[in-house]
């Protein structure tokens, strides 16, 4: 999200403004809302119509559906193909941002690249952003274990040799195919409605602490897009053009302008493509292009990625104060546990810059601006 606030905005109520999403966002392992469940019935509206499901409900608006892709639905979930674990854990899990890497990061555009893009995104410099990273929560990794178990026997039926049992898997037009393809359907909806809901208390924490409203805020979306689905897309291979099933696992889209999948105020510059680094460092926003289409399947990556595991982390984080250490770069950071914050250290990524510039030279993405973080919540 885009804001009407400054750098010095933020500066002035960091400490206020970061407690107050720690209060109003659920974070870490198990966490969810005690004032806000769902019923079986109001739980398969969210898997099957998405951001519909939550704009109906009072979280965000029209607008918003205007800048998520596919417009914040997968089409075809079928909530009949999620277990009833995967439902149960999903039923509390709405509206938080769990634990691992998720993050809500308020921070300010530190340099921009390209000036008429970023104008055309809404991105000026010093102006404060919003990026929020979560997923599909219980629900989703529920629903991957209970289809790996059905992959599993599924690879063995069509006679597939797998070279790791990680690797299962089935023909995407087969019965199973089809079943896994419904339900992921419903967990990337459960998805984008969970982001949508924190988009939503983002909002509501920012006029709690700033006291203004939405008008003077101006916390527009600028895009919501996934990582780690796999969707039927249209593309051309040896010179023609398929219906091919692109899986972007640790990877996200990058479409370029022009596309018809993009957002109609985004079809001059391509589509947003949003990669962050880690809470000490940058993020990016950068466009998609028409190599990225033509070379990767209209893909790039969606992160920095790790360099240690998360034992690996903690260990190099004994001892260590990381709040302080991070408040003295001026970054206000909250975590669910100090286990999450040690996992979490800017050393466990790659160094970003990196990365992007590695996706900008290959032309498979174009960087826009550089966002420099200056409040955390981690889960």
């Amino acid at each position: 999200m885009r804001s009407s606030l400054s750098r010095k905005d933020i500066e002035e109520r960091g400490r206020d403004l970061v407690d107050a999403l720690f209060k109003n966002i659920p974070s870490g392992v198990g966490s969810q809302r005690k004032d806000f469940k769902l019923r079986d019935k109001e739980l398969k509206g969210v898997l099957e119509e998405g951001v519909k499901w939550a704009v109906d409900h009072g979280f965000g608006t029209d607008e918003d559906s205007n800048h998520i892709e596919a417009r914040g639905c997968i089409e075809n979930g079928d909530p009949g193909l999620v277990s009833n674990r995967a439902m149960e854990r999903g039923r509390s899990q709405l509206g938080t941002l769990g634990s691992g890497n998720h993050f809500v990061e308020v921070g300010y555009v530190d340099e921009i690249y390209d000036d008429v893009t970023a104008g055309v995104l809404g991105l000026e410099k010093n102006g404060a952003t919003v990026l929020v990273h979560t997923g599909s929560r219980g629900l989703g990794h529920q629903v991957c274990d209970d289809y790996i178990r059905v992959m599993l026997v599924a690879s063995r039926r069509y006679g597939i040799e797998l070279p790791d049992t990680q690797l299962c898997c089935a023909p995407v037009r087969s019965p199973e195919g089809g079943r896994y393809l419904s339900a992921m359907a419903c967990a990337a909806n459960f998805a984008f409605v969970n982001r949508q809901m924190i988009t939503h208390w983002v909002r509501e924490t920012f006029e709690e602490v700033f006291h203004k409203g939405p008008r003077d805020l101006g916390l527009d979306l600028i895009y919501d897009v996934c990582h780690n689905i796999a969707k039927m897309e249209t593309h051309e291979v040896d010179g023609k053009r398929k219906a091919v099933c692109v899986h972007r696992k640790g990877a996200t889209r990058a479409f370029p302008p022009g596309h018809g999948d993009i957002p109609q105020d985004y079809q001059g510059i391509g589509q947003p493509v949003l990669i962050p680094g880690d809470m000490g460092r940058y993020s990016y926003v950068l466009v998609g292009t028409h190599r990225a289409f033509n070379e990767t399947f209209g893909s790039t990556c969606h992160g920095a990625g790790r360099v240690m595991s998360r034992h690996q982390a903690k260990k190099v984080a004994q001892g260590r104060a990381i709040v302080r250490e991070l408040e003295d770069q001026g970054i206000i950071v909250r975590g669910a546990s100090r286990g999450t914050l040690a996992e979490e250290i800017s050393e466990a990524y790659k160094e970003v810059t990196e990365v992007v510039n590695v996706v900008d030279t290959a032309g498979i993405s174009k960087k826009i601006v550089r966002l420099r973080p200056l409040c955390v919540i981690k889960g």
